[in-house]
């Protein structure tokens, strides 16, 4: 098997499956119990909360544990903007982000909140004039993601960031899901982040959102004790310890891993290109994590299972975008309907051999040409 679809999901590291089965089978206890047991899995809570703010630099109260990055950039937009509306209802995002930042937004435009999309450069990186241009006294966030998940563009944030703290009454959320474990992410500027365990060799099921001390956000799960007053539940305490463990292992070589995947981006782009009607969306101001190509004139679900007769897996659009016959961040990047339409996303890992590039290159070209008659 050939899998090349790290951006959609990654195999969990055996390393963090076996925390997480220590902390279910030794640390039976709720963590909001007062007896013997519940404290020893509330210290292991802290012990793993410790271990990530460290890792990522922030305090160990900033960071809210939820079931994912979609929950996070749902708790992050609704809790902002529904806890701060008396300041404003003016919102600026841009054309690149994912469905569960979209998702959120369409609900509160139907509140009466207002959302502006800034102009990209022909690189698809933020234009930080037209941003500037857009920004209100009444603005109160900004939601622009770190990484866009199809094509790997890299935004500017720490810039973007800047210009966001020039205005005292709005916030800036980041969705640095694609960025983590992969480039080293500077939190400073930042008032919101969220990320998910499942994007880093971790279980599905856990995410975290950072928040800033300084900020109060409307929860949008009320209920019972949790380990922070923005997210109540039961604090699970073995998905907690497996991404800390996760993240430990998935940041311990960043930059060698790097420049390893970039090799094998580099090949599979050098590749491609020799196909007549093989597009590369893909940029240099991408990560090289992700490549994004379309093949002109094949659907591009058909060339994805034609690829899966030969046992291997790449995507088409994000995992969680809706059913759409085009992606609308290739349009937005190209501006031409053709490769919108034919797109399709290799996704790749520092685990990803020079074996595995062979296999997809032979398997690529076979479809290719059974396709193209």
């Amino acid at each position: 098997m050939v899998y090349l679809d790290y951006s959609a999901s990654t195999p969990v590291n055996e390393d963090v499956l076996n925390s997480f089965n220590r902390a279910c089978l030794d640390f039976p206890g709720n963590p909001n119990s007062l007896h013997k047991l519940g404290t020893n899995s509330k210290n292991l809570i802290d012990q793993a909360t410790n271990q990530i703010a460290n890792i990522i630099h922030v305090k160990p109260t900033e960071i809210i544990y939820t079931s994912g990055s979609s929950e996070s950039n749902n708790l992050a937009i609704k809790g902002i903007c529904l806890r701060y509306q008396n300041r404003g209802k003016h919102i600026i995002t841009t054309h690149y982000e994912h469905s569960s930042i979209y998702g959120p937004l369409g609900y509160l435009q139907k509140q009466g909140f207002e959302v502006d999309f800034v102009e990209s450069k022909e690189d698809g990186t933020v234009d930080l004039d037209h941003l500037r241009s857009l920004m209100r006294d009444d603005t109160i966030l900004v939601s622009i993601n770190a990484i866009n998940s199809e094509i790997g563009i890299i935004q500017p944030i720490n810039e973007i960031g800047k210009i966001v703290k020039e205005y005292p009454k709005c916030y800036y959320h980041v969705d640095v899901t694609q960025a983590m474990g992969k480039i080293d992410i500077d939190f400073s500027n930042i008032d919101t982040a969220s990320f998910s365990a499942h994007k880093f060799f971790g279980l599905k099921g856990i995410g975290i959102l950072v928040k800033k001390e300084n900020i109060v956000i409307d929860p949008i799960i009320h209920g019972g004790k949790s380990t922070t007053i923005y997210r109540s539940g039961t604090p699970a305490h073995p998905l907690i310890v497996s991404i800390s463990k996760a993240l430990r292992l998935a940041t311990s070589d960043i930059a060698s891993n790097y420049e390893y995947v970039t090799k094998l981006n580099n090949r599979l782009k050098d590749k491609l290109k020799e196909y007549k009607d093989v597009y590369i969306n893909s940029n240099d101001k991408c990560l090289p994590y992700v490549l994004n190509i379309s093949v002109v004139g094949v659907k591009p679900e058909t060339f994805l299972h034609a690829l899966e007769k030969y046992d291997v897996y790449i995507s088409t659009q994000t995992a969680c975008s809706s059913e759409k016959n085009i992606s609308a961040s290739v349009l937005a990047l190209t501006h031409d309907e053709a490769r919108a339409s034919s797109s399709l996303r290799i996704s790749l890992s520092y685990v990803t051999t020079d074996e595995e590039i062979d296999e997809f290159l032979i398997a690529f070209d076979k479809c290719y040409h059974e396709l193209k008659k």
